[in-house]
């Protein structure tokens, strides 16, 4: 087909839209597409995202996360969470996490509400 662009793509080209940049293996949100930054990048700069995998991001150090937990971007924050509101679906937790932990592993997925 000569109208696909991207075969198979796992990662895009995002804009950096916070100050101060990005540094490889951070998560940022631009729009509705989130991703996990491939390199170091400064604001409003373009850097390549992987959109999909599984990887270890932050997590709220308030919360227990239990494997299969749907996760949530607080980008005031930059870090992941189960709070729904004001923040933005970015996947599943794949092993649950302590609130004494700092990290979390996340499989990025666009998944539908609950109950559908």
């Amino acid at each position: 087909m000569r109208n696909c662009l991207r075969p198979d793509a796992r990662s895009i080209p995002m804009v950096v839209p916070y100050t101060g940049g990005i540094l490889a293996g951070q998560g940022m949100l631009v729009g509705a597409f989130f991703g996990v930054a491939a390199s170091d990048a400064a604001q409003n700069a373009t850097v390549e995202c992987e959109t999909r995998g599984e990887f270890e991001l932050p997590k709220d150090p308030t919360q227990a996360i239990s494997a299969g937990a749907r996760l949530f971007w607080d980008d005031t924050n930059r870090r992941l969470t189960t709070t729904a509101t004001d923040n933005f679906q970015v996947g599943i937790a794949t092993a649950a996490a302590a609130a004494s932990d700092t990290t979390v592993r996340v499989m990025l997925a666009r998944v539908p509400a609950a109950g559908a």
